[in-house]
């Protein structure tokens, strides 16, 4: 496929079931759920036409959940350091441990729909996700916490791959088109919602019960889910569904638990030798798990993930600007610390501050569908790596402690919309290079890659951010921090301007040699 091809991919990349998340529930397809409806689709066929529009609802309550409760964490941070007693190095995993078992049960939790039943698996990741929302709510110390989010974590990941598959089963292809509108939608809406929310929820104090009261939430939202799924959709399921790769899940647990908890805690606990050589045998964790699954191609067996992807160099340098890409975790985990830390700004402040970036994070697929088609995809990807960087950058050199001024809030803005540009564009460019049997193993492997970035920025830059903090910090030292570790992302940023610039080149001169 040429640029020019890519360009007249962009009407496809509207109808295409790529929402704009951080959750990969839009990019883990298996194969099954790739390939077209059948025009006598028997679930289609079976569920009343009054039952579509409550199905529709539940569907996306179910795409909804696992984004939101990432973002809605991230003002409660400081509310849950002061209510529990928990620890930096906590707080970071309260973020990261989310996106880690996520990252490793995505993929995964959508063959367990082609398996069983993709209704049974919804309610189970349903109801799993409300228990352990409620652990989390109720819990009374940093471990029980993020012991709580690592649960939810693996719920949402089992929820939200059945919500693409039954989408693609329940309606019909042309009803499709305005469902993944909604779907996409909802996406960017988490993020708003996520924000606003959790602020709104954290500042009133509904019954006494603070930051508690953005995980108790869920469990009213999940049981009316629960019910709307029993009740109006149809149960569904892969021909034949791909078989569990244990051996592969349990070394990329593995990995990046000795990856990411050196990150967070190596720096609180002084760095003990064993800490150091859990990090270091992070690397030929990775090598044997690669390894086991080059193996399993090799026998025929179906692979977490498919390293023959991994020799072309567009899959390849697309896979590692999606982990870079969402580096960008760190900016949500600090930007909240700092403006109620620095400035003291209610959590309700501090989610209207956030506004910009979602209002440019949902305006961007309207500048995203025209630039593609003007300039195609691999310079939009530029230009939004470009978009993030200068937003950044922006907001780290204007960051003070005193109220922003608009400066700042154009860098904020400036992020949601680089956001919106970069998310969808490394997507396409990704799954223009593999054939349709395995776009699904493709698509689970750029949903991982952006998970694991979330938790390894969290983990790292996040840190920079924190070691400027101290025990007892001043308003000067929440800036100096954002300061410190938003310049970190913008180096990390550039590096990825430059290494999008690569893609196009490489793709010319692989298809030129093809």
């Amino acid at each position: 496929m040429d640029d020019a091809q890519n360009k007249g991919s962009t009407a496809c990349l509207r109808r295409s079931p790529i929402g704009p998340s951080f959750f990969g529930s839009a990019f883990t397809m298996t194969n099954n759920t790739l390939a077209p409806c059948a025009p006598a689709c028997a679930a289609a066929a079976a569920t009343p036409r009054s039952h579509h529009s409550w199905a529709l609802v539940v569907l996306l309550v179910g795409a909804i959940l696992p984004p939101l409760d990432y973002f809605i964490v991230n003002l409660a941070l400081p509310a849950i350091r002061d209510g529990i007693g928990a620890h930096q190095a906590e707080l970071q995993l309260v973020v990261s441990a989310y996106a880690c078992a996520n990252a490793v049960v995505q993929i995964t939790g959508g063959r367990l729909g082609d398996l069983y039943g993709r209704k049974r698996m919804f309610m189970i990741g349903m109801a799993g996700f409300v228990l352990a929302s409620t652990l989390c709510g109720l819990a009374d110390n940093g471990t029980v916490l993020v012991g709580g989010r690592v649960l939810q974590g693996l719920f949402a990941a089992i929820l939200a791959p059945q919500v693409l598959a039954t989408i693609r089963s329940v309606f019909s292809p042309q009803e499709q088109v305005r469902v993944m509108g909604f779907y996409g939608f909802a996406f960017g809406l988490a993020a708003v919602i996520g924000q606003l929310g959790g602020g709104a929820l954290i500042s009133l104090h509904p019954f006494g019960l603070g930051w508690r009261a953005i995980f108790l939430v869920n469990l009213p939202i999940g049981i009316l889910a629960l019910i709307g799924s029993w009740r109006f959709i149809p149960e569904n399921r892969a021909p034949r569904g791909q078989r569990i790769d244990v051996p592969g899940t349990v070394l990329m647990s593995l990995f990046l638990l000795m990856l990411v908890y050196p990150l967070t805690h190596g720096r609180e606990a002084g760095w003990p030798l064993w800490m150091i050589a859990c990090g270091v045998g992070a690397l030929p964790m990775l090598g044997a798990l690669l390894a086991v699954e080059a193996r399993r191609l090799a026998r025929g067996h179906d692979p977490l993930l498919d390293v023959r992807l991994l020799r072309n160099p567009v899959v390849a340098l697309g896979l590692l600007l999606a982990f870079l890409f969402y580096t960008l975790s760190a900016f949500f985990l600090s930007y909240g610390i700092y403006l109620q830390g620095c400035l003291n700004w209610s959590p309700l402040a501090s989610g209207f501050a956030i506004l910009p970036l979602g209002l440019g994070f949902l305006a961007s697929p309207l500048l995203t569908t025209r630039l593609v088609a003007r300039f195609g995809g691999y310079r939009v990807l530029t230009l939004g790596f470009a978009m993030l960087a200068a937003g950044v950058a922006i907001a780290a050199a204007l960051a003070r402690d005193g109220a922003p001024g608009p400066g700042f809030y154009a860098g904020i803005a400036a992020i949601g919309i680089g956001q919106g540009l970069v998310l969808p564009s490394v997507v396409r460019i990704v799954l223009a290079e593999v054939d349709a049997a395995r776009a699904g193993v493709a698509s689970g492997m750029v949903s991982a890659m952006l998970q694991i970035g979330a938790a390894v920025g969290a983990a790292t830059i996040g840190g920079v951010f924190f070691a400027r903090l101290g025990v007892h910090p001043a308003a000067l030292d929440y800036v100096q921090g954002f300061r410190a570790s938003m310049f970190t992302l913008t180096i990390v940023l550039l590096g990825c301007v430059a290494l999008s610039m690569a893609l196009g080149p490489l793709h010319r001169r692989l298809h030129a040699d093809a």
